[in-house]
């Protein structure tokens, strides 16, 4: 029998609260990761990732059974296979070993049709649970099976090998249940409550029998009270009891004992309230967060010896690009509870109150951006709806880790796993390092290495698809704090930051991190204030004013601009907020504010000068860009499918298109024909596409036009799609992303929202058209043009093998409405065509 170490540490051997330097980082601050040789570091997408070492490897299993592991918490390796069934890495015969969860939720069903839905699972070594065999100790995932946002279930199973593959042992927890027969859409089971086999723990004596507020006064799933049953996390108590937390929105996060030996939830068996007043249900056990329909998910607890606390985290918001994901900490001396934040709030929910104000906030969406000016490449660093966290700490030297998926600027749902050092300040509240691990250690910093300018960020309470922007203050040697805000700084002890804007005051930490964008060691701060925002600096090099405008006149760039076709961004700030105001020669060619107006076809191209006058402080220069903006060309047509009971290309240069189910690539499919625009047009049921010829289009000058009637309008559903494969893509869309508006989206490594800033209706024909032209992107609808940029990819160069489609794509829901002439052109429309078209 193998001896293995639980996953979650509970005890911290040094005392982080007073911030002393930790063992493994004592020493000069030479030894701090002082070396700018840049770290490697190789990604993995591990959604929802829960952490655990074994010997000298850490290991992270998520969402979508996906897992990785690392030996140094930066070099990554997947080693799972996904939903692959037989032989699949974590569970061998997926459908077949956790068919006992699946029989409620969780395969080919509802929200999962035709596929799984397998999340959120937290794997432990559990030395206690006594095999098959009669052997003790094996690990246990603890895994989600759901359907709906409410009809779920928990199960666990086991394995001697940390790798798997992992036997099912049974299903723990239901949730969705009705109180009288009831199924959700494409679903076959039924939802009432003794189909979970609650009915045979009321026989066993285990529950006093069903809980009539389970349910609504319909028999529906009371889920504004009860919790969504999934993402489990286990945690030891100071008494080496076993616990399982859970839960996802809606009613809460809810807490359970759980059997070492079995791993079987020890239910209270009947209904109580805890002594500050909170909810101990019968079945789903003692309520530690949320409720009333409020966002909260992701629980993981944490006991730490030193300020002998039990920590609580849980992730709110949405997890999407724009859905503000952001991570929230509690505490409690009771692992049960009651948890409360720095401001001594309770975080299980009062009725009709915003969770906003509630938990200490660790990260929210953030960008230190780069402007024109600042050293290295890209737009800057930041992450978009970051969550779902564990936690890791080192038993031996008392290291912590933040351990959570993050999205980024720019790159839409594009996700990648994330491990974040993190430090007590000294009321015993984590705060979460600034920039990722690379083997940095928090030791002895010097006070004249603090004091300089500083990219500031203060993640704040509030949380929404916005990103908190960036600051510029100083750090003066005298303990005060100047620029954008103003306050006062002190380092205590050996690293210990103490910073107060206006009357805030902020606890936390100095640390010397690498910055990828700067690719150098820089010095940082972490703190939180005593209302619970956290806030982040990151000192920028000694420049004196007349420095920074040189760095913002060298690198300044507005692209080529010798054949310039679309309006030209202009920033108005560079590093450091330098201020930078623009003039032209010639306004009716490109404006000040960049605006480009073409001459028409036939006519000579025309030119200006663009003058950049760069000011900071009392340093100034100006910077000078020759443009020269091209006449517009009329776009050929190379194919056009009118839709005349057919789905032919009537220019007679491409293939027919055919009829697909739900998704490209799937068979099926249930086209028909009715009066459209223009004759007729083809109608889509919301099950069914059209697959159009491969190599549609081969050039890096096209444009595209149809016309549309969708009956219903949902996010991310495409009318046009094209690409060169799954990870470089354009999808036309009624609804996009962005504010629900019409847009052109391209992605997902390289992200490009052409929004329109207009949303067309459902029910009513409308005409959209798009041109991309050597890398310019126009959008047109209704014959007007929406939006004009720059910077869009090559898809469909040349000798690209291109996949292209109607109202399907590889992923999301299919198009249900009207299309009608779709037109494809070599070539970008001008505005004349474009309106022309749209007549």
């Amino acid at each position: 029998m193998k001896q293995r170490k639980f996953i979650r540490s509970s005890s911290l051997l040094l005392s982080l609260v007073l911030l002393a330097p930790l063992a493994s980082g004592c020493g000069s601050e030479a030894n701090a990761a002082a070396s700018d040789t840049p770290p490697t570091f190789s990604n993995v997408s591990v959604h929802d990732p829960s952490i655990v070492k074994e010997g000298d490897t850490y290991y992270v299993f998520g969402s979508h059974i996906a897992a990785a592991k690392s030996k140094d918490l930066m070099n990554w390796t997947s080693f799972a296979n996904g939903y692959t069934t037989p032989g699949n890495t974590l569970y061998g015969d997926l459908s077949k070993n956790l068919a006992g969860s699946f029989e409620w939720a969780g395969e080919n069903d509802s929200d999962s049709k035709g596929g799984f839905s397998v999340w959120a699972p937290d794997v432990f070594w559990n030395k206690d649970y006594v095999n098959e065999d009669g052997s003790k100790g094996a690990y246990m995932i603890y895994y989600s099976a759901s359907s709906t946002y409410i009809r779920s279930a928990i199960g666990y199973a086991v394995s001697q090998n940390i790798e798997g593959p992992y036997e099912y042992g049974g299903t723990v927890m239901y949730s969705g249940f009705t109180e009288n027969e009831a199924y959700d859409a494409n679903s076959k089971v039924n939802k009432q409550w003794t189909n979970t086999g609650i009915d045979e723990l009321i026989d066993d004596g285990k529950l006093t029998g069903e809980n009539e507020n389970w349910f609504n006064a319909d028999g529906s799933y009371n889920n504004q009270q009860y919790p969504n049953a999934i993402d489990a996390a286990l945690s030891y108590d100071t008494k080496g009891k076993l616990w399982m937390t859970y839960g996802s929105w809606s009613g809460g996060i809810f807490l359970l004992e759980i059997d070492k030996k079995t791993g079987e939830p020890i239910f209270p068996g009947k209904d109580g309230i805890t002594k500050d007043g909170r909810m101990i249900d019968r079945y789903f056990g003692t309520k530690i967060a949320g409720g009333y329909g409020k966002s909260g998910e992701g629980p993981y607890i944490e006991y730490n010896k030193s300020t002998k606390y039990y920590y609580l985290y849980e992730t709110y918001g949405g997890l999407g690009a724009t859905g503000g994901y952001n991570m929230r900490v509690y505490r409690s001396k009771n692992i049960d509870g009651p948890y409360t934040d720095s401001l001594g709030q309770n975080a299980v929910l009062p009725a009709g109150t915003e969770n906003t104000e509630y938990g200490n906030k660790l990260i929210g969406n953030f960008l230190f951006e780069r402007e024109a000016g600042d050293p290295g490449t890209g737009i800057g660093y930041g992450y978009l709806s970051a969550g779902h966290n564990s936690v890791y700490t080192d038993s031996k030297t008392g290291q912590m880790l933040l351990v959570f998926h993050a999205r980024f600027p720019q790159q839409g749902e594009t996700h990648e796993l994330r491990i974040h050092q993190m430090f007590m300040n000294k009321d015993g509240w984590p705060v979460v390092a600034p920039y990722r691990y690379t083997g940095e250690k928090l030791s002895t910093v010097k006070k004249d290495d603090i004091a300089g300018d500083y990219a500031y960020v203060n993640h704040g309470k509030a949380y929404s698809g916005d990103i908190e922007e960036t600051q510029f203050i100083r750090l003066n040697a005298n303990g005060t704090v100047t620029g954008a805000l103003e306050g006062k700084w002190r380092k205590n002890a050996s690293n210990q930051a103490k910073i107060t804007i206006g009357k805030e005051e902020f606890d936390g930490v100095f640390l010397r991190q690498w910055d990828p964008v700067s690719q150098s060691n820089v010095m940082t701060f972490t703190a939180v204030s005593g209302s619970g925002e956290a806030a982040w600096g990151t000192r920028l090099a000694d420049l004196s004013d007349e420095q920074v405008v040189e760095n913002v006149a060298s690198g300044l760039t507005l692209g080529d601009t010798s054949k310039v076709t679309a309006d030209l961004t202009l920033p108005a700030t560079g590093s450091r907020h330098a201020q930078i105001a623009w003039s032209s020669s010639n306004e009716n060619v490109v404006s000040a504010e960049g605006k480009v107006t073409r001459p028409e076809e036939g006519q000579p191209a025309a030119a200006a000068t663009l003058t950049a006058k760069i000011v900071k402080g009392s340093a100034q220069k100006t910077v000078t860009f020759e443009v020269t903006v091209l006449p517009y060309e009329s776009a050929s047509l190379t194919a056009h499918y009118a839709f005349e009971n057919d789905l032919k290309d009537s220019e007679g240069a491409f293939a027919e298109g055919g009829a697909t189910g739900d998704r490209i690539g799937k068979t099926g499919g249930n086209l028909s024909y009715a009066a459209g625009k223009a004759g007729q047009a083809v109608v889509f049921d919301g099950a069914s596409g059209v697959k159009l010829p491969d190599n549609l289009i081969q050039s890096s000058s096209y444009s595209v036009a149809l016309w549309m009637k969708p009956e219903q309008l949902n996010a991310y559903t495409t009318t046009f799609f094209g690409a060169k494969d799954d990870t470089h893509w354009l999808s036309l869309l009624p609804k996009g992303s962005v504010g629900d508006q019409t847009m052109l989206w391209a992605g997902s490594t390289s992200w490009y929202d052409g929004v329109t800033g207009v949303k067309i209706p459902a029910g009513q024909w409308s005409h959209l058209s798009f041109s991309v032209d050597e890398g310019t992107l126009t959008v047109y609808v209704n014959g007007e043009r929406k939006f004009s940029g720059s910077g869009f990819p090559d898809l469909f160069a040349e000798g690209v093998n291109g996949t292209f489609a109607l109202g399907v794509n590889w992923w999301d829901a299919p198009f249900k409405g009207q299309l009608d002439e779709l037109r494809v052109y070599e070539g970008a429309l001008t505005p004349a065509q474009a309106a022309e078209l749209a007549e």
